[in-house]
């Protein structure tokens, strides 16, 4: 039996303040992404976060401290007793109020039903996945944005029904040149699902200094970028009046030129036929298109690229890398 038609008229919803955790830079019950390349301090700056929610100590910028919360932090790429648990003594967090949903016998991902629960039971003002890629399950495609979409709308659910603040740590695509809003890897539809998005990088003049450029806000002006030291023998430590940058000249350095689209299309290309993946080639014309990058130009790309190998299955054309170690096959360029 279908279930009955649910309609609601604006008249009988209830307006809403936001709430936050740290205006206008991390909103209660939404979602945030922070990005960054690998080792630009992306995770330490999430680390000093954390240390400072969990003390209940104000951060940068913002009017005044909140009461010692508890926070579930999950990472897939470092050891909790050798990495984590170190860095966050260094950075004096409240340890107990510090938790970690175990993964020894199920890895977590997005959609899984623990994450709400662990947020319930601990009340949770503040979920940390880092990173984003690593928790998307087996069977998501980051490129295929109708799968993103639905992924992140749960996502969002969750953390509007617990009033929890979510934030998603990501890695960025290597196609430099390009708006930061298409930096973030796979889909737009993470950056599109975020209502906050914050960029750090290297200041390049000063390789000890790290920016955090505010690059998204949708429910509040963005707010000034942010800076810390780290690398030198002080450790970290918050900075104060830096210049404002914007995300693309974080990211590019301030003195790179961009790249052509079609160099952007090629290193688009080479990301998504990595480790074997063998895709029809509309998916990678949509992913191209989501980067505004025309097909013609991701046909163009194709050329530059030597070792693709196409096949017809169906009336559908595969694209996927040849392995280092085969021959060059040359292919025709009809197709897609």
């Amino acid at each position: 039996m279908k279930p009955d038609l649910k309609l609601i008229s604006m008249g009988e919803i209830r307006a809403e303040e936001v709430k936050w955790l740290w205006y206008p830079y991390l909103p209660r019950g939404k979602l945030t992404i922070v990005q960054g390349d690998p080792g630009e301090g992306k995770t330490t700056f999430v680390l000093a976060v954390i240390a400072a929610l969990t003390r209940g100590e104000a951060l940068p910028e913002s009017e005044q401290a909140l009461e010692p919360l508890n926070v579930i932090y999950q990472t897939a790429e470092d050891g909790l007793e050798d990495t984590v648990k170190p860095r966050l003594i260094e950075a004096d967090a409240d340890q107990d109020r510090i938790i970690n949903i175990r993964e020894d016998k199920k890895s977590l991902h997005l959609l899984d039903s623990r994450i709400e629960k662990a947020i319930v039971q601990c009340d949770a003002r503040l979920l940390i996945l880092d990173p984003l890629q690593g928790y998307l399950g087996e069977r998501i495609d980051m490129n295929r944005a109708n799968e993103i979409r639905e992924v992140m709308k749960s996502v969002g659910q969750v953390a509007q029904r617990t009033g929890c603040a979510v934030v998603l740590v990501g890695h960025l695509n290597k196609a430099a040149g390009l708006s930061s809003a298409y930096r973030g890897l796979g889909s737009i539809d993470f950056r599109a699902a975020a209502r906050s998005v914050l960029v750090v990088g290297r200041l390049r003049k000063n390789k000890t200094v790290r920016i955090v450029v505010h690059d998204k806000s949708s429910l509040a002006p963005e707010g000034k970028s942010l800076a810390f030291q780290l690398g030198d023998e002080e450790g970290f430590r918050w900075l104060d009046d830096y210049d404002e940058i914007s995300a693309e000249e974080l990211l590019s350095g301030f003195t790179s030129q961009p790249e052509t689209k079609t160099a952007q299309a090629e290193e688009l290309i080479r990301s998504m036929l990595e480790d074997g993946a063998e895709l029809h080639c509309e998916e990678i014309i949509r992913a191209a298109a989501e980067r505004r990058i025309s097909r013609r130009t991701v046909n163009e790309a194709k050329k530059n690229i030597s070792g693709i190998v196409t096949r017809k299955a169906g009336a559908r054309w595969l694209w996927s890398m040849e392995k280092e170690d085969c021959n060059i096959v040359e292919v025709s360029l009809k197709e897609g």
